[in-house]
């Protein structure tokens, strides 16, 4: 495997990279040629004429393919993000082996068709690939495709337990919509990339196709019309449930162009803009705001998403806004208490009661404030929004020292972790604040906070983020020592545990990513986006 890729792309000549490969996997052998689709991620840079990349048979010799751009990076490079390629030929059952190289001018083509040409009928009404190409974990992570990540490495807890998970996670879960909740195809997606796993590529095309299916195509982008909403359950307004990452991610490593169109994305990213049956998004400007870390948290990813996608600048200037009202809201919070690095808001709104400034608890949610992180993280990555770094930084100070329950505390009757994770597990406050008495705070998690310690997993890229964002030695090594600590929720028996789906989704949608950052220096966050530089690059 080439190890940082993306970056000897930038300093050798396309040739000089070699041969990548492609494997496709197929159910049965074939005695006639069977059309194979596959999408191949670029970093910024990397391609830029897509008739300068081939495809080879096993012998090395170049085949007829078409090579399609589906996605161009944006930000002023404009370089090619990700192609389909497309190819046919005589497949064994199991596993037949191609490659594509970079630099020659393809000699050999052939004629593009409709990525829908290539699905068959599978389960549940939804159409899925016929057959499943893959490509090399490393060359899937170092595209920054879905931003940097660290290839899947043997023995790796984490993986581990994403893998264990799995097990129940896999089948498709019609009957539920919560369980789509934090995005499942974006999460499966996501784990194909670390992995190469072609089994977790079939369940995200597979997931990713039903999600789809369920998307209003109809009416207006407002409530109650709701169009671009989410259908299953007929919830089609709640825009917790809008996700435009998968898409990115679909037109990317699957080639998959045709589950949407312009209109529906437009209706998607303009539901978000008006909040569905929720407020519209805007500034933090009172302590009676509504607000929610998951609702602020998810709206910037599908922003970011919606400009990643198209390149329309008037996300950009939505990605700017929000970014300006988390800045504001964490800094200058109207309940006059002062920055304490969270996005303080009130508990009995976060619960949907009436606000009482009498019997309110100012604070926040360590698990859902891990969406503005990750929001926080997809915004930075795509435009180096020198206002992030700090943000992050201030809210991982925060989580150490008002988020995470004390290990003394935890004893009978009030030891409200589970067992799975040893002795030694995290667990962070159902609802944190560095302003609340501590009796306030153990009723609320007597209440509702048993076994919150479900999302401890995710906590890790919160923890992580703020290490890659501070250059501080003893922060540093406060956020290792977390870090490491957090490995317990890894283990098999938390894995196991099934009783609510989404948490595949929650655990591990934004998550994977804390494996690269804990492998940079401390700090590394501080020289700049690792996107930007090398769409600076010459």
């Amino acid at each position: 495997m080439i190890r940082w890729l993306a970056v000897l792309l930038l300093l050798l000549p396309l040739a000089a990279v070699g041969s990548q490969a492609i494997i496709v996997h197929s159910d049965a052998a074939s005695t006639t040629p069977r059309l194979v689709s596959v999408g191949i991620p670029f970093p910024p840079g990397a391609l830029r004429d897509a008739r300068l990349l081939r495809v080879l048979n096993a012998g090395g010799e170049e085949i007829p393919a078409a090579v399609q751009p589906t996605l161009h990076w944006v930000g002023g490079d404009a370089s090619i993000r990700a192609v389909r390629v497309q190819f046919s030929s005589v497949l064994a059952k199991g596993e037949t082996r191609f490659s594509f190289d970079l630099g020659k001018p393809r000699a050999k083509q052939f004629t593009p068709v409709p990525y829908d040409t290539g699905l068959v009928d599978g389960g549940h009404g939804v159409r899925v690939p016929a057959v499943i190409a893959t490509l090399d974990a490393a060359w899937l992570c170092d595209s920054l495709i879905a931003g940097p990540q660290r290839a899947a490495r043997s023995g790796e807890a984490y993986a581990a337990y994403v893998d264990r998970q799995f097990q129940w996670a896999r089948a498709l879960p019609t009957d539920d919509p919560t369980a789509w909740l934090f995005d499942r195809p974006t999460t499966l997606f996501k784990a194909y990339v670390r992995t190469g796993r072609a089994d977790y590529l079939a369940s995200a095309a597979e997931s990713y196709r039903f999600y789809m299916k369920y998307i209003k195509r109809d009416g207006m982008a407002i409530h109650p019309s709701c169009a671009g909403g989410w259908t299953l359950g007929g919830k089609p307004c709640d825009v917790k449930y809008v996700y435009v990452e998968p898409i990115v991610l679909a037109m990317g490593l699957l080639g998959d162009d045709g589950a949407h169109d312009s209109a529906t994305v437009d209706n998607m990213m303009a539901l978000w803009d008006s909040g569905g049956w929720n407020t519209r998004p805007g500034p933090y400007e009172r302590p009676s705001t509504y607000f929610t870390e998951r609702l602020a948290g998810l709206g910037l990813i599908e922003t970011v998403s919606g400009y990643e996608l198209t390149g329309d600048t008037r996300y950009l200037e939505q990605i700017r806004a929000r970014v300006g009202w988390l800045a504001d809201h964490q800094a200058k919070n109207p309940d006059g208490l002062g920055d304490d690095g969270s996005w303080r808001n009130s508990w009995n709104l976060h619960e949907n009661d009436d606000w009482n400034p009498a019997t309110d608890v100012r604070g926040t949610s360590p698990w859902m404030s891990e969406n503005i992180i990750d929001g926080l993280w997809h915004a930075w990555l795509a435009t180096n929004d020198a206002r992030i770094p700090p943000m992050i930084a201030a809210y991982g100070h925060y989580l150490e020292r008002y988020g995470w329950i004390d290990g003394a505390m935890l004893v009978n009757p009030h030891d409200w972790r589970n067992s799975c994770s040893g002795p030694g597990g995290q667990i962070a406050w159902y609802w944190s604040s560095s302003h609340a008495t501590q009796a306030q705070l153990m009723k609320i998690q007597e209440s509702e906070g048993w076994y919150s310690d479900a999302h401890t997993v995710e906590l890790a890229l919160a923890v992580a983020a703020a290490r890659y964002f501070d250059a501080d030695a003893a922060d540093g090594a406060a956020y290792e020592k977390r870090f490491r600590a957090i490995g317990g929720s890894y283990a098999a028996g938390c894995a196991a545990q099934n009783d609510t789906l989404r948490r595949f989704n929650w655990n591990n949608r934004g998550s994977g990513v804390a494996q690269w950052m804990m492998s940079q220096p401390a700090g590394a966050g501080l020289s700049g986006s690792p996107m930007a530089a090398r769409r600076a690059s010459p």
